[in-house]
């Protein structure tokens, strides 16, 4: 007889989650219940996650985990309808359930407000919480999980421990700062060139590019993952300024662990997952800076752009304190808490 999969119930699944996804179906047998929508990665979804996968309506998942075709059923906390479908399905077929959790706090918009009660009935209810980090797991465990692990946040680290290819960007700055990410109102975009311009006024001189994003000075747009790659190991310092807002929070932050494998230090604020979830620490391994406070970020940056012993520490060290974060570690996390085949 077959085993039962676990049903993991997701939106999409982006370029950075297929070695995830792939490493937990070796190890646990999943699969993937993918019913689209939004998406806070720059990147998107990827057509085939290399697992096995259906492509479902929101409304249709209660029926499909209520089958009694899979030991399990994980889901993540985006769709509104897909997860409290995906718990009522689980209990009806009898199997534990899973809640796959990126939030270090509840969203303040009046949709999410409203939705609080659902969410934290979730938490208490859920046989598990698999977490981002440590952040993640102790909000949890304030909102009444019973049982948490971690599944570390993670990359490939071969692919972007790479060295750099491709043309040179720099054009002979001697400082080379990167953003990557999209211009919207949580990722703190306009704080970065507030801080830049204060920033770039004397020697040595300096460029700013800006990945992922359209119609400013620095923008280079989307990129391939090959050539975000070149920007971030050609990068003296890649700086993720993100902002809290009514809706969003940067539950982590997977460019932190790119550049940490390129060996280019970070300079993240207090409100992004990595630096609350201890990969990015002020430092040792990049600077954490107040969120909003563009004076505050353009000290750092004046500060890295005039100590290249300091840069070249810290890149060290990122290199050093990234490795743990792997797509098995990521795969171990939930099978600690996955009923076995």
């Amino acid at each position: 007889m077959t085993a039962r999969p676990v049903l993991f119930v997701t939106n999409l699944v982006a370029p950075d989650r297929v070695g995830a996804f792939r490493a937990l179906h070796a190890r646990s047998g999943i699969e993937l219940a993918l019913f689209g929508g939004r998406s806070h990665h720059a990147t998107g979804g990827v057509a085939d996650p290399g697992v096995p996968a259906r492509a479902v309506e929101q409304s249709d998942v209660l029926a499909l985990a209520a089958t009694g075709r899979y030991r399990a059923v994980v889901c993540g906390t985006a769709g509104r309808l897909a997860l409290p479908a995906a718990w009522a399905g689980a209990r009806a077929a009898g199997v534990p359930f899973v809640l796959w959790s990126a939030l270090w706090a509840h969203p303040r918009s009046a949709a999410h407000v409203a939705g609080s009660l659902l969410l934290r009935t979730l938490y208490h209810d859920a046989d598990a919480v698999v977490a981002y980090g440590p952040h993640v797991a102790s909000f949890a465990r304030r909102n009444g999980a019973r049982r948490v692990a971690i599944a570390p946040q993670a990359v490939d680290g071969a692919f972007w421990s790479a060295p750099p290819e491709g043309p040179e960007w720099r054009r002979g700055a001697d400082f080379a700062v990167v953003f990557v990410g999209r211009d919207a109102p949580g990722k703190g975009l306009d704080v970065l060139l507030d801080a830049w311009a204060r920033v770039r006024t004397g020697p040595p001189s300096g460029v700013l590019a800006l990945v992922g994003v359209d119609g400013m000075p620095g923008a280079v747009g989307r990129q391939p993952p090959a050539s975000v790659r070149n920007f971030l190991a050609s990068a003296d310092v890649v700086v993720v300024p993100s902002r809290r807002t009514s809706t969003f929070r940067e539950p982590w932050g997977l460019v932190c662990n790119e550049a940490m494998h390129a060996g280019t230090p970070v300079i993240a604020t207090d409100q992004v997952g990595a630096a609350a979830g201890g990969l990015v620490r002020n430092g040792r391994n990049g600077l954490v800076v107040p969120t909003e406070d563009p004076a505050a970020l353009g000290s750092a940056l004046r500060l890295l752009r005039d100590d290249p012993d300091l840069r070249a520490r810290l890149g060290a060290a990122a290199r050093e304190d990234v490795a743990p974060y792997t797509f098995a570690a990521w795969a171990e996390g939930f099978a600690q808490v996955l009923p076995l085949a």
